[in-house]
């Protein structure tokens, strides 16, 4: 899956109910694998810290 340009890894995560969402040095999970790549898409809006 892209993300403005950008690969995004989706995975399921085992002994835990949920999917991780990685992408550029960025992890967000969710309950299902669309709201981790929504999570995901916001975590990419941000800006890097100085």
């Amino acid at each position: 899956m892209k993300i403005g340009g950008k690969t995004v890894t989706v995975l399921k995560i085992r002994n835990r109910k949920g999917y991780a969402a990685i992408c550029c040095n960025n992890l967000t999970e969710g309950r299902t694998s669309q709201e981790a790549c929504a999570r995901m898409e916001k975590a990419l809006r941000r800006k890097p810290k100085k």
